[in-house]
């Protein structure tokens, strides 16, 4: 296993062509990143749909609800769910959302962020100051490059597995 500068601030998403390890930035947004260790933690996470994936723009999974492939998965539902948490509100920042950059999905309300986030493909600054980043990948780009188009994909691609590097 590689060596990771925080391994408990650092998340580890397996997916078909490998994985993808994600630097969480808990002194940005401390509770956006306790939410998705937590979750991953839990296994929420293992077996979730990317359920928007919009080429020149981003990859949004995370709807642990209705995005699991493996349980009652139904496609139409994917992407209108989040956890049985209650939301995390906004925690916006000076960072901007580049190129592999995360960011919190949410809702028209900027509290309403629950389970769900996106990978930005590109440089999206119109989103700056409207969603939360709360994490950058940095190493497996190209297996995120290579995630299924499609709002939804005809074959969503998922995320295998997702654990905290910690406990990996």
């Amino acid at each position: 296993m590689a060596d990771y500068k925080d391994p408990e601030n650092t998340i580890l998403i397996e997916l078909k062509d490998g994985t993808v390890a994600i630097e969480l930035l808990a002194d940005v947004a401390p509770q956006h990143c306790a939410r998705m260790k937590e979750l991953a933690r839990a296994g929420e996470y293992d077996n979730v749909v990317f359920h928007r994936v919009i080429d020149g723009f981003m990859a949004q999974t995370g709807d642990v609800q209705h995005g699991d492939f493996v349980e009652g998965f139904d496609l139409r539902r994917a992407g209108t769910g989040g956890s049985d948490k209650p939301d995390v509100p906004a925690e916006f920042s000076k960072l901007p959302h580049d190129r592999g950059s995360i960011g919190a999905a949410r809702s028209q309300s900027p509290d309403s962020a629950n389970s769900q986030f996106f990978i930005n493909f590109s440089d999206n600054a119109f989103l700056n100051g409207q969603y939360t980043v709360y994490g950058r990948v940095i190493s497996g780009m190209e297996h995120v490059d290579a995630i299924a188009r499609g709002e939804p994909p005809m074959n969503p691609d998922r995320m295998h597995s997702v654990k905290v590097a910690a406990d990996a």
